[in-house]
């Protein structure tokens, strides 16, 4: 039999003093609280229902931007985007002068508590439905690291893994489908029944959210399967707990129609050319919301006084926050050198995007469901086991989704 070691670990300040069991944290990507709610009610999720009486349930406080890549980061690391560098699914990299993608560990700035999870003895693996959250997870792993999207591509010497198919007993799945994230909860299971990792991060895609309200048939559905793999891992022992990157909202006018605010078009025609704007939530799965967001950065060159320009954006429909640098870095918790001179918020209905043709919207797979901004920010945190009574406390001021493994490590013992 397996030991499990239970060597104590640290990264960016937090000490994890982990359990002789396997440890899982998800992340339920794109999971509003009202997908669990929703499911729970129509009594779909009694593996969940059973995590949330034994163990803990709350709302916590995601990272902005509330994308992906930036609250992944957060939460594998435990600190904010200022901390870890992360601050999109792009950005506008002003010493190479280009807009890039951020899905390269290269832009990281923290270590992993996974990485130190590993050095301290645990078989850790990383589990994402996109590939694109890969590397930046993996940074400095050794240990088990692939995709869903590229599973039948894993190599023993790259991923730590090799015949992931044949492993996990499913196929690679489409990334535009319910299977994708369902394959990453398989993909835990069979780790944990074979033996070979007992420290797991699995983190879904939001393909289902951004497609399904949650009391639709497809959604009640895929929140049962994600159930049914749940319970697995409890059966196996393990330790659960699970949040989620960000919320979701349906963004659209009363017609159903797309609710957009081009904000470098609406800033180019009261003052003139001289903007650049940035949409964070840009990656290569355009399907799920056409690069559309309720989170954009303003980079200014025109000669209007900076004070001018965001006073008038904040009186705009539909816009809600509109900060300037120091400001939003502070509030917004993001790394200086790496935003623009405005970040601009929508409201819960409303996305900002840069100009019309820069954003196709025929490419959206049903209407527009997006993220974001402040609306999508508060997500849930379930913790399978009991909370002792430090974390009971702590449960009771601001916790934040980054905060899961803490919970999930020391919180249950």
């Amino acid at each position: 039999m397996n030991t499990i070691s239970t060597k104590s670990f640290s990264a960016n300040g937090i000490t994890y003093q982990p359990a002789a069991k396997p440890i899982v944290v998800i992340c339920m990507d794109g999971s509003a609280d009202e997908y669990l709610d929703t499911t729970l009610i129509h009594d779909r999720m009694p593996n969940l229902k059973k995590m949330i009486l034994q163990g803990y349930r709350g709302m916590v406080r995601g990272a902005l931007p509330s994308f992906t890549n930036v609250n992944n980061s957060s939460i594998v690391t435990g600190v904010s985007p200022a901390i870890h560098g992360i601050c999109g699914n792009f950005f506008y990299d002003t010493e190479k002068d280009q807009e890039v993608m951020m899905n390269s560990s290269e832009y990281l700035r923290a270590e992993t508590l996974l990485a130190a999870a590993a050095k301290a003895g645990r078989k850790v693996a990383v589990v994402t439905a996109k590939e694109k959250l890969r590397d930046i997870l993996s940074y400095q792993l050794k240990g088990i690291a692939f995709s869903a999207e590229k599973a039948s591509q894993a190599k023993l010497e790259t991923h730590g893994i090799e015949k992931v198919e044949e492993i996990i007993g499913h196929s690679t799945p489409a990334i535009y489908s319910a299977e994708a994230s369902l394959f990453v909860l398989r993909a835990g299971v069979a780790l944990i029944k074979n033996g070979m990792a007992d420290f797991l991060y699995l983190s879904l895609t939001d393909y289902m959210q951004h497609t399904f309200a949650p009391d639709t048939e497809e959604s009640l559905a895929f929140y049962q399967a994600q159930d049914a793999e749940l319970g697995k891992m409890l059966e196996l022992g393990a330790i659960i707990g699970a949040t989620a990157d960000h919320g979701m909202n349906a963004k659209v006018k009363a017609d159903g129609s797309p609710n957009v605010r081009y904000i470098e078009t609406m800033l180019n025609e009261q003052f003139g050319e001289g903007f650049r704007v940035i949409c964070p939530i840009t990656d290569p799965y355009v399907k799920h919301h056409g690069a559309l967001g309720s989170y954009v950065l303003v980079y200014v060159s025109n000669n209007t006084p900076l004070i001018e320009i965001k006073n008038w954006l904040s009186v705009q429909p539909g816009i809600t926050e509109v900060y300037d640098k120091a400001t939003g870095c502070r509030i917004l918790e993001q790394p200086e050198d790496r935003t623009g001179d405005l970040f601009v918020l929508s409201a819960r209905d409303v996305v900002v995007g840069k100009t019309p043709a820069d954003h196709d919207l025929k490419a959206l797979d049903g209407s527009l469901r997006s993220h974001g901004g402040r609306y999508e920010e508060m997500v849930p945190l379930v913790v399978s086991h009991q909370l002792n009574a430090t974390y009971k406390m702590k449960a009771q001021g601001d916790p934040r989704n980054f905060d899961v493994f803490d919970f999930t490590v020391n919180g249950t013992n």
